[in-house]
């Protein structure tokens, strides 16, 4: 049989031919669609969600982007309910919006340890709130919140609620970005209306992130020109970063036991060489209720981007505070929340320095970096003590 000749004549949808818009109904297009579907029921499956709940976006901030503004924009005058130690891809959102007089914001103080009471999330609900965002890991100290609690008390409010004429019912999001990769994320057990995460936390490529929204939950689109992703994202998707998102899923999943055991252990054994060195410390954030890679300190009187440069020095690559924050002179939000609720001297200059660990740390590197604390400690304590 004769080979049938292929001419491919839709350069202006897609310049490549071997990545083809998957919006073409021509043969290349829909195969890139069979492959853009098949990523989403993956992930879907994983999340324990439908397929058509799954957006595919940028990353966490854009998806945290829609979540909020595509949510809110549905009611008049609305009221969101949020914490003091978001990401700013929620914080900042809020402001614009408080800014705008677009919605009203109540931002609930975490605790000591960095942690939320569900009961004070519950005291912040008004009758026209219509939207809680609690972040399910902090990026910056690593304390994991009260995902399922927050649920009950949001749902025992709508049950209680919901006859009233004036009621809004009330969703709820959650940034699970850093959570991703340690925690469970079965979105029903999670109790959540809204997820975001994005690929460049579990071990993928960056430029590709997820929004799960249930289904009947009232997102519109906040950007214009087309109607992927079911009407909510227009603009021509990335395939291969959506098939990379879905195996990244996988092995995330498939190796998440093991390594929540393994890296447990290297940040316990962090904590105890630091708390033998020959310097004070100071751990931000709850020692229980945290990441397993998380190890977030304060050094007193040293500036924490100072750390950071010296420990860059010697090879070590650590944060002062969230990344997308590192160009900003402040010093991190997070850390000085919660150390002006333990009524301590707020320095935005000190903050604390964040050691995040991962697949590839090992015992010899915690070793190293304990070691190289010491002598900048060594160095810097004449000038800051």
């Amino acid at each position: 049989m004769k080979k049938r000749r292929k001419i491919y004549l839709d350069y202006a949808s897609s310049a490549l031919p071997a990545s083809a818009n998957p919006g073409a109904v021509h043969e290349l297009g829909v195969k890139e669609k069979v492959k853009l579907e098949g990523a989403r029921a993956t992930i879907a499956k994983i999340l324990n969600a439908r397929n058509d709940e799954i957006i595919f976006t940028s990353g966490a901030t854009e998806s945290n982007n829609l979540a909020i503004l595509g949510l809110v924009q549905n009611f008049k005058n609305p009221h969101i309910v949020t914490t003091n130690i978001e990401h700013a891809s929620v914080l900042e959102v809020c402001r614009h919006l408080e800014n705008t007089g677009l919605a009203r914001v109540t931002y609930v103080p975490v605790e000591v340890n960095g942690i939320v009471d569900p009961k004070k999330i519950k005291s912040a609900l008004r009758s026209d709130t219509v939207l809680v965002s609690v972040m399910y890991a902090n990026n910056e100290i690593g304390v994991v919140e009260p995902l399922k609690e927050i649920a009950k008390e949001i749902r025992h409010y709508n049950k209680k609620n919901t006859k009233k004429q004036s009621f809004f019912r009330v969703f709820f999001h959650t940034d699970a970005t850093q959570a991703i990769s340690y925690l469970p994320i079965n979105v029903a057990e999670l109790g959540v209306d809204l997820m975001s995460f994005n690929n460049a936390k579990i071990y993928g490529e960056k430029g590709v992130g997820v929004l799960y929204v249930k289904k009947y939950t009232p997102v519109t689109k906040i950007m214009f020109g087309g109607e992927q992703e079911y009407g909510l994202r227009p603009g021509t998707e990335n395939v291969a970063l959506a098939e990379g998102l879905g195996r990244a899923l996988m092995i995330s999943e498939k190796v998440k036991k093991r390594e929540i055991k393994r890296v447990t252990k290297l940040r316990d054994y962090f904590f105890a060489k630091l708390s033998k060195a020959a310097f004070d410390i100071e751990i931000n954030g709850d020692l229980k209720n945290r990441l397993p890679n998380n190890i977030n300190i304060t050094i007193p009187n040293i500036p924490s981007d100072l750390l950071v440069v010296e420990l860059s020095e010697r090879g070590i690559m650590a944060c002062a505070k969230s990344a997308c924050k590192s160009a900003s002179g402040e010093g991190s939000y997070v850390v000085n929340a919660i150390r002006m609720k333990e009524n301590k001297e707020v320095d935005s200059e000190i903050g604390g320095v964040r050691f995040s660990l991962g697949r590839w740390t090992k015992k010899s590197d915690i070793d190293y970096t304990v070691k190289a604390l010491s002598e900048i400690f060594t160095k810097l304590k004449k000038w800051y003590h």
